[in-house]
């Protein structure tokens, strides 16, 4: 499992170019698969939503603006360069009044039981130091019985691209990513555990252990990114 210091070490040293090189390595595709969830959110009718892992801040932003006004947004991250782009992001979008940046580990969340309709994570499940324990905390903040767990997260690919995208992540993907952000050691990182990360069906199993009902995934290009949701 990763070291959170040392993630957390490496998301600060990249925050000022981690959008830059999320549009440039993704090919654009980053911007599609937040739609897919933003959508999928939506659908789900929230009034109180936890954007875990929230990093630059995206995803939250782009629910503040899908969801009703009176909806209330949180995004939260344990990075705090990370939470400080999100904030710069904020302000410059008018500094949406139904979001909220805040510090919080993903493993000991700082919120009540039942506190929140839907809980979000995109691209930071790979990161948690403990899986099943996070996890079991976005099950514990959530309210049932229609609080929903939405997890957009890399996954395995379509068995045929497997060489093609595995040499990207090992090779090309790297060297990119040094030259955008100066730092290739971090990318390095991305690919490893994204090899390492279970397939939709392994992530759906982990999901059901950690008492989540109703599980179900959809692959996104080519099976590279996968949405997983979730019921309490």
């Amino acid at each position: 499992m990763p070291d959170p210091a040392a993630v957390q070490a490496m998301f600060a040293r990249i925050a000022r170019r981690y959008d830059l090189a999320n549009r440039l390595l993704s090919g654009g595709a980053d911007r599609c698969w937040r739609r897919r969830l933003v959508a999928a959110v939506r659908r789900a009718e929230p009034r109180a939503v936890l954007d875990l892992a929230t990093g630059s801040g995206d995803v939250a932003l782009a629910l503040a603006r899908a969801l009703p006004a009176d909806a209330t947004i949180a995004g939260m991250d344990f990075c705090a360069p990370m939470l400080a782009e999100a904030e710069a992001k904020r302000q410059r979008c008018g500094a949406p009044a139904n979001l909220s940046f805040r510090a919080g580990d993903g493993l000991a969340l700082p919120l009540p039981d039942a506190s929140q309709d839907a809980v979000t994570i995109a691209f930071g499940l790979r990161n948690m130091a403990d899986r099943p324990r996070a996890l079991r905390e976005m099950r514990r903040v959530l309210r049932p019985p229609r609080g929903r767990l939405f997890v957009l997260e890399f996954s395995q690919p379509d068995r045929w691209f497997r060489p093609l995208y595995y040499g990207y992540l090992r090779h090309l993907l790297p060297r990119l990513a040094g030259a955008i952000t100066g730092d290739r050691t971090a990318y390095d990182y991305l690919g490893a555990t994204i090899g390492e990360f279970p397939d939709r069906g392994g992530l759906s199993q982990e999901l059901r252990e950690a008492g989540f009902t109703a599980v179900t995934a959809t692959g996104l290009t080519l099976g590279i990114v996968a949405l997983h949701e979730a019921a309490v």
